[in-house]
């Protein structure tokens, strides 16, 4: 009798505590960011059996601090050398993560990298570092060493947090790449902190301050050290690389990221040429109107199957902002990047 009003009291005490954590968890979106980034790597790893396998595993040595850091690869059959398509994880991704551009690359039989480049961006190495830089320059390098790519096609492509790491790619590095594409882009940290609280993704809030080394308040200067948007532009790469920009019209209302990002990373590339007429910039009238209004400012045609609302180019960089969310149209995305244009 004894044994079984011990177990009632240890179940019901139990049950208590149980609900007490969930109330503090509850109303602690920390706790929860950690929780939700807990499962979302452990489902990360549970999807590695999904890549087909004509892809392998590479460990890459990091040249900074000698860490491995994986990739998935495909390399070409073909006796010829052939273009090599490095494609970037989203914010909260990594190496493993699905990327419908890879069975793309080997469909077509085309060199393909993934790297991990330090994770999901949760921490201080993540989020642009001078070590993710350097991890998808080694990236790129090891595919030189070791597949058979021409080295003067070298592509660069990536969505949301995957397009903050092309535009900070294009920024900063070594390697002569022939086009980026950077599809709704993060380019300003200070900003996405302040949107990402205003929208309650509270754990990319989390995220941006574990990525800063913050204490409950933004550490302001880290975060604009890790924004390609306060970096000097290398416009001498303009001469002779292509850097495409995308965003979905919807981006920040049914999406994450706000189109002002990718429109404001154009304007202060611009700006960093020194274009003088005003034509080639976005006004802040047709960004008002933009976000104002979602309509199409004028005849630009279609992207794929999608309208373009809005599409500025000067010389070798360009802008579209299209019908839709916050997405990658992936086939359209790689054929636009393997185009002469």
């Amino acid at each position: 009798m004894k044994n079984k009003i011990s177990k009632s009291v240890f179940f019901i005490a139990a049950l208590f505590l149980g609900i007490i954590i969930g109330v503090l968890i509850r109303h602690n979106p920390n706790s929860w960011s950690a929780i939700k980034s807990l499962y979302i790597n452990n489902s990360a790893s549970s999807k590695k059996s999904n890549w087909n396998t004509d892809f392998s595993i590479a460990s890459i040595e990091s040249s900074l601090d000698n860490t491995i850091q994986k990739a998935y690869f495909y390399q070409t059959k073909s006796k010829s050398p052939k273009p090599l398509i490095v494609s970037l994880h989203t914010w909260s991704g990594d190496y493993t993560q699905y990327d419908a551009i890879a069975e793309l690359c080997r469909n077509r039989d085309l060199n393909y990298i993934h790297p991990d480049f330090r994770g999901p961006n949760n921490s201080s190495k993540a989020c642009c570092s001078e070590f993710v830089l350097s991890d998808i320059d080694d990236a790129i390098t090891y595919a030189l060493d070791n597949f058979n790519v021409n080295s003067d096609q070298i592509y660069i492509i990536g969505f949301s947090g995957g397009g903050y790491a092309t535009l900070s790619t294009f920024m900063k590095s070594k390697h002569k790449v022939k086009k980026f594409s950077a599809w709704a882009s993060i380019s300003d940290l200070v900003a996405w902190h302040k949107e990402s609280k205003i929208l309650e993704n509270f754990e990319y809030v989390d995220n941006i301050q574990r990525c800063t080394e913050s204490n409950g308040k933004l550490n302001i200067e880290i975060a604009k050290q890790k924004s390609p948007i306060n970096w000097q532009t290398p416009t001498y790469k303009l001469d002779h690389q292509k850097l495409n920009i995308y965003a979905g019209i919807y981006d920040g209302l049914q999406g994450s990221v706000p189109i002002t990002h990718s429109i404001n990373f154009y304007n202060k590339v611009l700006k960093d040429l020194n274009v003088m007429d005003s034509i080639h910039y976005v006004s802040e009238e047709e960004k008002l109107s933009l976000l104002e209004k979602r309509e199409a400012l004028g005849l630009f045609g279609n992207l794929s199957n999608r309208q373009i609302f809005l599409k500025k180019t000067y010389k070798n960089i360009s802008l579209e902002i299209f019908d839709g969310e916050h997405e990658i149209l992936s086939e359209y995305a790689l054929n636009e990047l393997l185009s002469s244009n």
